[in-house]
């Protein structure tokens, strides 16, 4: 199995994303969450490279690919969707499954109501989509939405520190000694980079409108019944079970697993997780 690594020019950025499988099998494109980026997927795509042509790009502002200040470039889910739109769209993909994790959810719902023609499954590993799934720990971040005063932003750039990310990593974890630290110091090598605060940030602001929006999505779900798989962090602390369980209520034959991990399942439950994925996408095409 290769993992190929490539950067395209997508509206004046320089976007990267890894490849990996055969491009005559059926598509899938993992779409990372925060504070992460495709190097989350790496070890999921050896698993399944064998079975799938898997595309996982990083968003403008993570990993790779370009991250202009907050001030050149409009860091909205908006945007995100719209570049890795593009990228879909130069990379020739017209039909396809979507796995989203924690901000994947918000950018891979926004492709599936404009070409719903094009999902074939969607794979959700805490990925939200239902307010049953906001826990307390979005508390602060509601006040930044209410108010998006320079003290509120404050509060929260202590999410973005060394000990922020370890929780994410480590939180919910039956056996931290599981969680291998080098994915956590590359996330947050790439948050500490000058100018990355902002840029998370303005997201973290603009994720107070993805609530408003999930009614749609969820209109999208009753309407259209696209397979889905569930397979969740059960401990998870930032998006909790509920939202997994929320699916079945829009979803006749939903799926959900919840796995005893934490936010990153792949971290302790790859193996797990990997089986449940592929079966699941194998029956896609039966």
């Amino acid at each position: 199995m290769t993992i190929r690594h490539h950067t395209v020019r997508i509206d004046g950025l320089d976007v990267f994303y890894r490849e990996a499988g055969d491009p005559a099998a059926p598509a899938l494109v993992l779409l990372h969450g925060f504070p992460t980026s495709s190097v989350a997927y790496r070890d999921l795509i050896k698993e399944l490279a064998g079975d799938f042509h898997l595309i996982a790009p990083d968003y403008p502002g993570f990993g790779h690919s370009s991250a202009p200040s907050a001030a050149e470039w409009d860091y909205t889910f908006d945007h995100l969707a719209d570049i890795v739109d593009q990228l879909l769209d130069t990379l020739g993909l017209t039909t396809y499954a979507i796995y989203v994790h924690d901000y994947g959810a918000p950018v891979g719902f926004r492709l599936a109501l404009r070409h719903p023609e094009r999902i074939t499954g969607i794979v959700t590993q805490n990925g939200n989509a239902y307010e049953e799934g906001l826990t307390p720990f979005w508390d602060p971040i509601r006040a930044y939405w209410a108010d998006p005063s320079a003290a509120n932003a404050d509060a929260l750039r202590g999410l973005l520190t060394r000990e922020a990310t370890h929780w994410q990593y480590t939180h919910g974890v039956p056996d931290a000694a599981l969680v291998d630290p080098d994915n956590e110091a590359l996330d947050q090598a790439l948050l500490d980079r000058p100018g990355n605060q902002e840029i998370q940030l303005a997201l973290f602001l603009d994720y107070g409108g993805n609530l408003p929006r999930y009614p749609d999505w969820q209109e999208y779900l009753r309407t259209h019944q696209p397979p889905l798989l569930a397979v969740w962090g059960r401990n998870d602390e930032i998006f909790g079970p509920d939202g997994a369980r929320a699916y079945a209520r829009d979803l006749k034959d939903a799926r959900v697993h919840l796995l005893d991990a934490g936010h990153f399942p792949l971290t302790t439950r790859l193996k797990q997780s990997a089986a449940l994925i592929r079966d699941f996408l194998r029956g896609l095409s039966d």
